[in-house]
C-alpha cells in the first residue's frame, strides 16, 4: 500500500538537529519505505529514515512537505509522523 501526506512544518528549527533527529528515528520504527520532498523548495526526495538525507533537505518553518511511505505499515508511519510534526516535536 501507499499513501502521502502533505504537512507543513511549524517547529521554529524546521526539520534540523533535534527535530531530523526525532523524524528519523520514527520513520525507522516501520518497516515501511518512507520518502520525504520539500515541497517549498521542490527539492528531489529524501530518504526518510537517514539524518544526512533529511537535513539535505533544507526544511526551515513554514515549509511544505509531502511525506510518502509505501509497505504494510505505511499508513501508521504517516500517522505517526504526522502527530510528530502537529506536536511540534514535543517541544512547547
Amino acid at each position: 500500500m501507499k499513501s502521502k501526506l502533505n504537512i507543513t512544518v511549524s517547529h521554529p528549527a524546521g526539520l534540523h538537529a533535534r527535530p531530523a533527529s526525532l523524524f528519523v528515528q520514527t520513520a525507522n520504527k516501520f518497516n515501511s519505505d518512507i520518502q520525504v520532498q520539500n515541497l517549498t523548495d521542490n527539492s528531489d526526495l529524501a530518504n526518510a529514515k537517514s539524518i544526512l538525507s533529511i537535513l539535505t533537505l533544507g526544511v526551515c518553518q513554514g515549509h511544505e512537505i509531502v511525506i510518502t511511505a509505501e509497505g504494510d505499515d505505511a499508513e501508521d508511519a504517516l500517522k505517526a509522523l504526522e502527530a510528530l510534526i502537529e506536536d511540534n516535536f514535543g517541544e512547547e
